[in-house]
């Protein structure tokens, strides 16, 4: 039976886990989301990846204040930066996305 020193001590705390994997999802869904903004705009070059560097600021402040109630270092390994870090999948998913939905909508422009 553990006592709370060696619950405290963990390094793998199963609530933080869950809710790491939640935010991972809500930051996948926003860059999803903005490439399909982006690629449904028309909009090519920096114009894109501007809009995907706002849209994952965005996120990370709504996620700061509504997920992490202004303390992301307790959730977050790093804090901040943690957070703001969009990470090669949701970059890799943005660019997918965005090229997908700039070949449907024009494609005969």
């Amino acid at each position: 039976m553990s006592t709370s020193a060696e619950t405290a001590a963990q390094r793998i705390f199963p609530a933080n886990v869950q809710f790491n994997s939640s935010l991972t999802n809500v930051k996948f869904l926003a860059a999803c989301f903005a490439g399909a903004v982006a690629g449904i705009l028309g909009l090519q070059n920096w114009s894109g990846f501007a809009l995907f560097l706002a849209s994952t600021v965005l996120t990370s402040l709504c996620i700061h204040t509504i997920n992490c109630g202004g303390h992301p270092a307790k959730y977050i390994p790093g804090g901040w930066t943690g957070l703001v870090n969009p990470g090669q999948d949701n970059a890799s998913t943005f660019i997918l996305v965005w090229t997908l939905f700039f070949g449907i909508v024009h494609v005969y422009d």
